[in-house]
């Protein structure tokens, strides 16, 4: 179950035009970009918990 958390970056990036504003801006990026590098370390954070979690199961 704990392994569906892998599923939250594919699927918060997979509709583009959910995401596909300029508005609001961080850092000068527009939201497109920043909402995308965002999911770089929130991924790598949900692989190591899915990862610690099923490691501890078996």
């Amino acid at each position: 179950m704990i392994r569906l958390l892998l599923l939250a970056p594919y699927l918060g990036l997979l509709f583009v035009p959910l995401y596909n504003f300029r508005d609001p801006a961080l850092l000068g990026f527009p939201f497109f970009y920043w909402y995308q590098f965002a999911w770089v370390p929130l991924t790598s954070l949900l692989t190591y918990v899915v990862y610690r979690s099923v490691r501890d199961e078996q």
